[in-house]
């Protein structure tokens, strides 16, 4: 493998990275504030359709954005009034997000565009372009310098570097922030936090909120900007995906930007060889892009490690009385 090819699985490792990233940080906050939620697909997926079918009937690639953020806030908003509110199961309350994205996306698409779930192919003011960084003409010549700035850093939307930068945000937040230790603290005992005079379901619902955001966006950036609308599922267990980083790395911000650059090499590298040799044994592509589906199965099963998760997290609270 020649060096301009190495940058570029490295720069298909970015854009494949970005939505498992978006989505795993979207775990952590949940899941800091002792707010379980496997509906990290469904709510991606639901952003993907509503930024898809809104960018593709306005043309406005950002009203787009909107729409996918407000629908994944919807779905936070239930999983929060089930598991919060009604102290339901937040397991099951995920596993419900999930189906009921998985059915009303299709049907909606079906109903507005009439073209088996799908959405239109949008145009090029309906999708997230790539922002070319400065001094990239005149570094692109530079040895090894040059390839690195101008294929790896430049040239990716907008939505990719938020999500990277969204990385030393989010360990600011949670570690040099008061409110990053309520909620730190909100998943590890709440009835400290709430002697302390803090409202645990305020902090469980803000965090909530903070997830269906960074759902919204990470299903945005699938469907207006790494591809150009909507299809069937398409999400393609990422959401899963992102879960399993998000143990992996053991729910800290840096570790997690890891891990998903982990699975978005493994998926770069099965899209940009069909075959790999390995001395006289030939990995079939197959295997590649079931590579990272293997890792997650192998990660959520415990071989990796031993991931603690927030002590109280999975735990509806009741204040006592």
């Amino acid at each position: 493998m020649d060096f301009l090819t190495l940058i570029q699985v490295l720069d298909s490792t970015v854009r494949l990275a970005t939505p498992l990233l978006l989505a795993c940080l979207a775990g952590l906050y949940s899941e800091r504030a002792g707010i379980f939620d496997i509906g990290l697909e469904g709510k991606m997926l639901m952003a993907a359709f509503f930024s898809a079918a809104v960018a593709a009937v306005t043309g406005n690639v950002w009203l787009g954005l909107l729409a996918g953020i407000a629908s994944s806030l919807l779905l936070s908003g239930l999983h929060g009034l089930a598991s919060i509110t009604f102290r339901g199961n937040q397991l099951i309350s995920g596993v419900a997000i999930n189906f009921l994205a998985a059915g009303l996306t299709v049907l909606i698409a079906q109903d507005w565009f009439q073209q088996g779930g799908r959405t239109p192919s949008l145009l090029t003011s309906g999708r997230f372009g790539p922002i070319t960084l400065p001094f990239t003409d005149s570094l692109a010549g530079v040895p090894i310098l040059g390839p690195i700035y101008s294929e790896l850093l430049s040239g990716h939307s907008i939505l990719v570097y938020f999500a990277f930068l969204a990385v030393p945000a989010t360990w600011w937040i949670l570690y040099r922030t008061r409110f990053g230790l309520r909620l730190r603290a909100v998943g590890e005992n709440p009835a400290a936090v709430d002697t302390a005079g803090v409202s645990v379901i305020g902090l469980r619902y803000a965090a909530v909120a903070i997830c269906g955001v960074l759902c919204g966006i990470a299903g945005a950036y699938l469907a207006t900007a790494l591809q150009a609308g909507f299809v069937k599922d398409m999400t393609a267990g990422r959401g899963f995906i992102a879960l399993a980083a998000l143990i992996f790395a053991k729910w800290r911000p840096w570790q997690a930007m890891g891990a998903c650059l982990l699975f978005g090499l493994l998926q770069a590298v099965a899209l940009r060889f069909q075959n790999i040799e390995i001395g006289p044994i030939v990995v079939p592509v197959q295997v590649m892009d079931a590579l990272p589906y293997i890792l997650t199965v192998v990660i959520l099963a415990g071989f990796v490690g031993k991931a603690v998760p927030p002590k109280a997290g999975g735990e509806p609270y009741v204040k006592e009385r």
